[in-house]
């Protein structure tokens, strides 16, 4: 069994707790085995961290060199795609197509912020008298990083790339169940040109490595993606801290179909925003709401679309395989649970799947029952509005199921959609350009779709609008203004004359002088 060790300040380091078994959750099968990092070991990396932030190898390093070496990260990264997608795969379940899909993508970040280095400007204010106000944006330090399984490389990239842009020394947690490609990439970022202490991969568990990351005293930034209460949790000890917090949290997406929409399209927009990633996504459409009008017509192409994803389903590295499994026996629970209760109280009854998959596939013959699938899912709601107190209809389930409600009117429509404590993406699909512009600002969601779904781009911001769904955002300026603090810079330029006559508080007399 191959063994992945730390990426400890740039160099591969024995951990100190116990190996970590990795799973292949399309099979049950433990492929590999990672080292799991220590308090000790998180104290060596953050130290390390810290001193090189101290030293200005990179923190101090100029902003050309720094974007030089982001977009030598891009080139390598696309060199080193037939390792990462089959493993990414492997290690996710996710289908291998969606891999090639995604994968490839990752290079657009460091390329952006490479960019955004070349072209940020200095503020120049506009102070009172002969003085020259400028202001710099300067790395925090160290910052600790904590990904989720559901999309490690992309999340990781997502962190890393303004966080290395900014300058500062970044510590990556991974999730246990999916450290592999984010080992890799860390060698990957030091033969670009990063160096030695300013990046450090520490697999390891929550209570033990992630623990002791958080809490460390020279930590000046974390920024975790993960659910809502472990963020909660997380956010409680850095602000302890006074350290600076970023979080992407939960999220229970609605997705809105007006009768103005074109079904065809929407349709083909529910099963993407509910079923990429077997429904394992924070952004993940799992409340469809339907105009009534319409109600009929929409479920009968829905079915046919969810069904023959379901037949398309087999090994996920055959590239014709539509959907894998979920990460884990924990994670599939959870979703049949969900489900189980929905019918067992009479509050929703599938329209089509609702169960775990355990036969062979029609496609190529994999032998399902060794691993985490379920089928993809739709259920319709049984009381329509009264739908709103159920836990299928308020819990995030994560995994390929949506409960589907239908509407009235505008009013009723946004009422449902609103009805969360999450607030991160939402979907709206109609072909009325007012009425899109009209619904979506009434959205409680940080980002919100029309006519498309999970549209991911460097420049575009990707946060909550509520606590449940987070603080602060992904992407864009502003993640590299949340790596950063503002240092102000204010010079005199009055001549020496100027300065004895103004600047004298103290002096003899009782003549005019400045104040502030």
């Amino acid at each position: 069994m191959e063994s992945h060790l730390l990426w400890l300040a740039g160099k591969e380091q024995e951990g100190h707790e116990d190996c970590i078994p990795i799973e292949d959750p399309a099979t049950g099968e433990i492929f590999a085995q990672c080292h799991a990092a220590s308090p000790e070991d998180v104290d060596a990396a953050i130290t390390a961290a810290h001193q090189a932030y101290k030293s200005g190898t990179w923190s101090r390093a100029s902003r050309h060199h720094r974007a030089d070496v982001l977009e030598k990260c891009a080139v390598l990264l696309a060199e080193a795609l037939p390792q990462l997608i089959p493993l990414e795969s492997k290690q996710t379940g996710r289908v291998i197509r969606e891999m090639n899909a995604q994968v490839p993508s990752l290079t657009r970040w460091f390329k952006y912020y490479a960019s955004l280095l070349r072209v940020e400007e200095r503020s120049v204010l506009p102070t009172i008298g002969k003085l020259h106000n400028f202001v710099d944006r300067v790395p925090l330090g160290v910052v600790v990083q904590i990904t989720p399984f559901n999309h490690p490389l992309l999340i990781a990239v997502k962190k890393l790339a303004p966080a290395l842009a900014a300058g500062n020394s970044v510590i990556i947690k991974p999730s246990e169940l999916t450290p592999l490609t984010t080992l890799l990439l860390a060698k990957i970022l030091k033969e670009a040109g990063i160096p030695d202490g300013v990046l450090s991969v520490l697999p390891g568990y929550g209570a033990i490595t992630g623990k002791a990351l958080v809490e460390h005293p020279l930590v000046r930034k974390v920024d975790v993606t993960g659910g809502t209460e472990a963020g909660r949790a997380i956010g409680k000890i850095v602000g302890g801290n006074l350290a600076k917090y970023t979080a992407e949290l939960g999220g229970k997406a609605p997705l809105i179909v007006f009768e103005q929409a074109d079904i065809d399209m929407a349709v083909n927009g529910i099963v993407f925003g509910s079923f990429i990633a077997s429904g394992q996504t924070c952004v993940a459409s799992t409340r469809i709401i339907v105009q009534d009008t319409i109600k009929e017509e929409l479920l009968s192409k829905l079915k046919d679309k969810v069904e023959s994803i379901a037949k398309r389903m087999g090994d996920p590295m055959n590239p014709e395989s539509m959907m894998g499994p979920l990460i884990s026996s924990k994670q599939i629970e959870r979703v049949e649970r969900l489900v189980g209760d929905a019918q067992r109280l009479n509050e929703a009854l599938p329209l089509v799947g609702g169960n775990r998959m355990l036969d062979q596939s029609s496609l190529d013959g994999f032998n399902f029952s060794k691993g985490y699938f379920y089928e993809p899912t739709v259920l319709i709601s049984t009381k329509n509005n009264k739908i709103t107190q159920t836990s299928i209809w308020q819990e995030e389930a994560f995994g390929p199921v949506i409960v589907v409600v239908t509407f009235r009117d505008e009013e009723e429509a946004i009422a449902l959609a609103n009805d969360t404590e999450f607030g991160l993406g939402a979907g709206i699909w109609t072909q009325d350009l007012s009425q899109a512009f009209r619904v979506s600002e009434r959205m409680e969601a940080g980002i919100t779709w029309v006519n498309t779904h999970h549209r991911n781009d460097p420049s575009s911001p990707w946060g909550g609008a509520t606590n449940a769904s987070g603080v602060g955002s992904e992407n864009g300026i502003e993640a590299y203004h949340a790596y950063t603090t503002t240092k102000s810079t204010i010079m005199n330029f009055a001549s020496t004359e100027e300065s004895l006559a103004a600047d004298d508080w103290f002096g003899d007399g009782s003549k005019s002088v400045r104040y502030g």
